[in-house]
């Protein structure tokens, strides 16, 4: 089967803060006010998946912050994972015990392979408090 999207919420105003051209289903974080970057670390805090693929920093950043979304695995992911970003901004399977990342959703249709794509629901960032 194929990835496929749901019901999103969007967040308005948003903008890129780079060339975010190849990154389209990836994570992104809110790098200045009303501005996203791809997430670069696996303890960054999600703010959503990136929808579109701006070429240019300034240029409208369309960022699911809820919802069924499409995300780019980093492996091959299993339908009933939870998912945090990957130090690229791809979704990685995590333990929910896991105090060092944040876990934003959860897998509901798998990927066949690293770099494919996924359904995931999209609930923002959590993290266990140790």
């Amino acid at each position: 089967t194929m990835a496929w999207e749901g019901p999103q919420i969007k967040a308005p105003g948003l903008t890129a803060a780079g060339d975010l051209s190849t990154k389209q289903y990836y994570f992104v974080k809110l790098s200045a006010a009303n501005q996203v970057n791809v997430c670069s670390g696996t303890t960054d805090k999600p703010y959503g998946v990136l929808q579109n693929a701006p070429a240019a920093a300034g240029d409208p950043a369309e960022v699911c912050v809820f919802g069924l979304t499409k995300v780019s695995g980093d492996a091959n992911l299993a339908f009933g994972d939870s998912v945090g970003t990957s130090a690229d901004g791809q979704a990685a399977a995590y333990t929910v015990t896991d105090t060092t990342k944040y876990i934003v959703g959860v897998v509901q249709e798998d990927n066949a392979a690293a770099a494919g794509l996924a359904t995931i629901m999209f609930y923002g960032p959590g993290r266990v408090l140790a």
